[in-house]
């Protein structure tokens, strides 16, 4: 089997996402595959090596300031002619299969050239009834259309009865965490706004990645970091929590970690809004709409929640990929979910949604 692999390269979930998936593959000697990455500048990929010789498009992004997604900044950025001509001219004859995470230029291409699609993301498991906030029409044409597949398999914290995988997380947890600092992830945000945050808690340590900073330093309890994955890794592992925004793959990481979660999701981002909501309503997050430090001195002396143990390996399904048999969902999610663990303060709330 010949694969089409499109990732959305916005943001460094769906990357992650891609990773667990390509090192995987890589163990099926009778499946090939090829990843494509639009989103950002092609120097602006990090820590590719998977994905062998990977590659890339302009595609079409969000843009933000200040925390928010600007609509008209997107409209005004986006090369419609580049994104037409990416579309005509990528090659997807030679493939069986195109598997998407929310990346427009193949999914379109598949679209055109009827080659058969499917959504694997998040961002598919809100075209089905799970919690939502915020949802507007231009939000519900953006996740139909944006990056449209013949099948759609969600990925979420939980299934909600419908064709919804979950995460595929590799993390394990670490049982002696160091408890010295604080992991803040806020791409979104302006580093003064962080600054203005973190530094007043001085008893704290706050190791802070964010893509504008360019070379490591220490300001105070503020330790800069420029992105590294091994980096990231490193300071995930041993922290006493994460201050994020509402990303999807980070969130899974945490919980599977076990590390509590402070989330202030991108405004106008209603996926984040929504993720946020989710997690609140499992007792799983605290939650902030905009930075604020009130808040933040309450989460700094709440507890970790205790695991969750999803899946790190994706072998069930791609022997479902194997199959063919690819509009037949149910077997797969069920089997799945058959080995994910709640616990049991999770697996109370989650009886109570079905009430």
């Amino acid at each position: 089997m010949k694969i089409l692999y499109g990732v959305q390269g916005t943001g460094n979930g769906h990357i992650a996402r891609a990773r667990v998936m390509a090192e995987a593959l890589k163990q099926h000697p009778d499946i090939s595959v090829d990843f494509l990455f639009t989103g950002r500048k092609p120097d602006k990929y990090f820590d590719m090596d998977v994905f062998g010789d990977y590659q890339t498009r302009r595609g079409l992004t969000f843009v933000t300031r200040q925390g928010k997604v600007s609509k008209w900044q997107t409209l005004k950025h986006a090369d419609m002619g580049q994104f037409f001509h990416d579309v005509n001219h990528l090659k997807v004859a030679n493939y069986d299969l195109l598997l998407n995470d929310f990346e427009p230029v193949s999914a379109w291409a598949a679209k055109r050239h009827s080659l058969p699609s499917i959504s694997v993301s998040h961002q598919a498991a809100f075209t089905y009834d799970v919690p939502k906030k915020g949802e507007s029409l231009y939000d519900r044409v953006i996740t139909r259309y944006f990056a449209p597949c013949d099948i759609q398999l969600g990925v979420h914290w939980y299934h909600f009865g419908h064709a919804i995988l979950p995460p595929f997380i590799h993390e394990t947890v670490d049982v002696t965490p160091h408890n010295q600092h604080f992991l803040v992830y806020l791409p979104f945000e302006a580093l003064n706004d962080i600054k203005t945050l973190l530094t007043p808690f001085s008893h704290y340590q706050f190791h802070c990645f964010h893509p504008d900073v360019t070379q490591d330093s220490v300001e105070g309890n503020i330790h800069w970091f420029a992105p590294s994955k091994p980096k990231f890794r490193e300071a995930q592992k041993h922290c006493a929590g994460v201050i994020a925004n509402g990303g999807f793959e980070l969130s899974s990481e945490c919980l599977k970690l076990g590390k509590k979660l402070l989330i202030k999701p991108l405004q106008g981002q209603y996926e984040q809004a929504s993720n946020m909501l989710t997690l609140q309503r499992l007792g799983l997050c605290t939650g902030m709409e905009k930075l604020d430090s009130d808040t933040l001195r309450s989460w700094l002396g709440t507890t970790a929640p205790d695991p969750i143990n999803y899946p790190g390996d994706p072998t069930l399904f791609i022997e479902w990929l194997k199959q063919k048999d690819w509009h037949n969902t149910e077997t797969l999610c069920k089997s799945l979910w058959n080995n994910v663990e709640f616990p049991e303060s999770v697996s109370q709330k989650l009886a109570a949604l079905h009430t």
